[in-house]
Parts: structure tokens; C-alpha cells; sequence
């Protein structure tokens, strides 16, 4: 049976289990453990593979003189990408605006934001080591590491033979473990959707956040499924924009019920290779970079969100200037979100409260606590998809792809 299979009928299962069970708080804190529980197994094996595969990337682009041009081509691409994308979605929410939410209900408490000056310095802690017995949350610090390791390969050969030969072995190894894993997260994904489902229920209960979740949605499957794969159909050679698609539908999936960017990207490095045949030296570079980097999707819809909170505090019309604002902010956040794999869109969402109006809505964000998971499973569906279509164009313009015929897809 094809992964994207047992991962729909998975969430199917899931999500019917979710809509028939009671929201009752010992529900909510069962599942919320399950949650947990099925996040750890998701990311168990993500730093190793990562790791040694970065490390095998770096060295043998380095080898061929190609580290620098894909590492400038991905960064040029996430850029622009991240632009369009935050700026389009925070003009569309600007011009349909959601319904307003009632802020009275809302208990003010303590603000929350990123901490970049932070996030900078575990990147390089006084032992290069500890960067590999994290939490497995913060992954740059582990592709620095993965980087600096290839580079220091490069060295003298007949020193490094040896070293390069295990760790390749490493990287295959682990790659292994990870579609092991991959293969039971259809049944993982039950109570991900389960906790899912409890939970959107109770949103839609609320009746007051109906037009925000009919607006991301649509927003969200027309970018991935009408204009992403329009401007694939661009690329020369030609390609059939909707096998792309088909070939992604796993890790599509999987972001969205988990809202965990670091669950998805063993889901996705799979599917890279045995579906599009990406050469390990392009897809494990292009994952770091996109998943550290390429967050425009949490990014926008926090823009999103942020929009219907100043509309919801004042009848007041949003000036252009204060538009292009937050899409600056946003723009901005997006780039900062790497610590925070889950919970990505809340966590810029109260970042953006924080950032703009000088505190007057530091925490305005609360009153979108109801739907935050909801906000997350968009933004990490948006985030995921694009670095799945930017690794295969990266991977494609470098020649760095062995294409497959449709019926050995996994």
C-alpha cells in the first residue's frame, strides 16, 4: 500500500474517532500525551540521518566546487518565495476580511516572542558535541555542525577515506530507520487527527472563527495545488505539475496533523528519493535550508491572524503603509522561526502582537488561542510543500534528480 494511503486513511480514522469523542478535559489530556507521544516518534531519528547525509552533502558538493552556488541558489529562491507568499496572503486577508472576534473574553497574560540573540548562540556553544544531544527541536545548530564536519572532510582524502566511508555507511543506515519509521506513521497519525479533530470541534463551537478557517484553507490549497505547480508547468524542460504533486502528498499529510516541521522531514527525504530519485547531496542541503529558513508559511498566516486582531480591536481601515508594515514583520519572522519547529504560526503570531503598535497588542494573540493549532497545521502545510517543490526545482536545475515513472511512487 502507498505511504499517502495509510497516512489519509490513518487521519480519516483519526479524525472520525475525534468528532464522535466527548471534549472533556481528561480526553483532551489523554490525547494530548498521545501527541506527544507520536510527535518523539515522528522526530526520533531525524537528527542522525540529518546529520550524516548534510555531512556526505557538504563534502562531495564541495568536491565538485558546487557547495556555494546551491547553497546561494536555495537562499535565492526561500526569499522570494517567502515574499510572494507573505505578501499575497496578507493582502488577500486585508481585502476579504474574516468576521471580527469578540476580545472581552480574553485573560491577559504574559507575552510571548522569539528570542533570536538566544537561538544565535546555541548555534555555537562552547562544545560542538552538544549540539547533537538536544531536544531534537532546534535542528540548525545540527546542520551548522553536519556543515563544518564536510568541510573539514575536505581536508586531505587519505586522511578522511576512512572517516567519509563510515559516515556514508551512517547516513544510509539511518535512512533506513527513518522509512521504518515512516511506514508506521499511518498508524501514529490516528491520534495526531484524533486530538485534531477534538479540537477543531470545540473551535467551531466558538462560531466566531468560521470565515479565518474557510479563508486559510482556501488560500492554502490554492497556492500549493493551482499556483505552485502553474509556475512548475514553467519550467524547462517540461514537467506534469500534478505528478510533482502526487509525489508530495505524504508530507502533506503529515504536516498538517502534526504541525511539526521536524515530524515531516523524514516523511519528505523519503519521498524525495524514491519518488524523484533526489540525489542525497541536493536534498539533504535543500531540507536544512528550506526547514530552517523557509517559514513563510507560519509567517503569513500569523499576518493573517495579526489582521483580524487589529480589525477586531478597531472599526478603523488598515492604511497601506501599516499593511506593508506587517508584511515587513512577517517577512522578518519568518527567517527567525527555526527554534520553533511545532507552533510556528502562534509563536509568530504573538511575536507580530509584540513587534507592532508599540505593545498595544503584545497580548492580542490570546484571543486567537482557540484556533492556534489550526493556525499551525496551515502554516506548517504551506511550509512543508514549499520546501518539497523548492528542493525538486533546486534539484532539477542542477541535474541532480533521476526521474521515476508514476507507478513505483511509494
Amino acid at each position: 500500500m502507498k505511504i499517502w494511503v495509510k497516512l489519509l486513511i490513518g487521519s480519516a480514522l483519526g479524525m472520525i474517532i475525534g468528532f464522535l469523542l466527548p471534549n472533556t478535559e481528561t480526553v483532551f489530556a489523554v490525547l494530548g500525551w498521545l501527541e506527544k507521544l507520536a510527535i518523539g516518534i515522528g522526530r526520533y531519528a531525524v537528527i542522525p540521518v540529518l546529520v550524516f547525509s548534510l555531512t556526505v552533502a557538504a563534502y562531495e558538493l564541495r568536491m565538485d566546487e558546487q557547495f556555494w552556488s546551491m547553497v546561494f541558489k536555495n537562499m535565492v529562491l526561500i526569499v522570494v518565495g517567502s515574499f510572494l507568499v507573505i505578501f499575497t496572503g496578507i493582502i488577500i486577508t486585508s481585502i476579504i476580511t474574516p468576521g471580527r472576534i469578540p476580545i472581552e473574553t480574553v485573560e491577559q497574560i504574559e507575552a510571548i516572542g522569539l528570542n533570536p540573540g538566544a537561538n544565535i548562540l546555541e548555534i555555537f556553544p562552547s562544545n560542538m558535541f552538544s549540539v547533537l544531544f538536544g531536544s531534537g527541536a532546534y535542528l540548525f545548530p545540527v546542520c551548522v555542525f553536519a556543515f563544518f564536519l564536510g568541510m573539514g572532510l575536505n581536508y586531505d582524502r587519505n586522511y578522511s577515506k576512512p572517516v567519509i566511508s563510515l559516515i556514508d555507511s551512517l547516513s544510509r543506515i539511518f535512512y533506513h530507520v527513518v522509512s521504518f519509521f515512516s511506514e508506521i506513521l499511518g498508524f501514529i497519525l490516528i491520534a495526531l487527527a484524533a486530538f485534531w479533530a477534538v479540537r477543531f470541534s470545540e473551535a467551531l463551537q466558538a462560531k466566531v472563527f468560521g470565515s479565518l478557517i474557510i479563508l486559510l484553507l482556501v488560500f492554502s490549497l490554492v497556492l500549493c495545488f493551482l499556483i505552485i505547480p502553474f509556475f512548475l508547468y514553467l519550467l524547462k524542460p517540461k514537467v506534469n505539475p500534478w505528478r510533482i504533486l502526487y509525489g508530495f502528498l505524504g508530507p502533506a499529510i503529515t504536516a498538517f496533523f502534526s504541525g511539526d516541521i521536524n515530524f515531516s522531514l523524514p516523511v519528505l527525504m523519503r519521498h524525495q528519493k524514491e519518488n524523484f530519485g533526489i540525489r542525497r547531496r541536493s536534498s539533504a542541503l535543500s531540507l536544512a535550508l528550506f526547514s530552517a529558513f523557509c517559514r513563510c508559511g507560519s509567517a503569513m498566516v500569523a499576518g493573517a491572524a495579526f489582521i483580524v486582531i487589529i480589525k477586531s480591536y478597531s472599526h478603523l481601515r488598515i492604511g497601506t503603509l501599516d499593511l506593508l508594515t506587517i508584511c515587513l514583520y512577517a517577512f522578518i519572522i519568518s527567517f527567525l522561526l527555526a527554534r520553533h519547529p511545532g507552533e510556528g504560526a502562534f509563536i509568530a503570531l504573538a511575536t507580530l502582537c509584540l513587534m507592532y503598535g508599540g505593545g498595544e497588542y503584545k497580548t492580542a494573540y490570546l484571543i486567537m488561542k482557540p484556533v492556534a493549532f489550526y493556525l499551525v497545521a496551515i502554516g506548517t502545510f504551506i511550509d512543508v510543500m514549499l520546501s518539497a517543490f523548492g528542493s525538486y526545482v533546486i534539484a532539477r536545475n542542477n541535474r541532480f534528480i533521476e526521474e521515476k515513472n508514476l507507478v513505483h511512487f511509494i
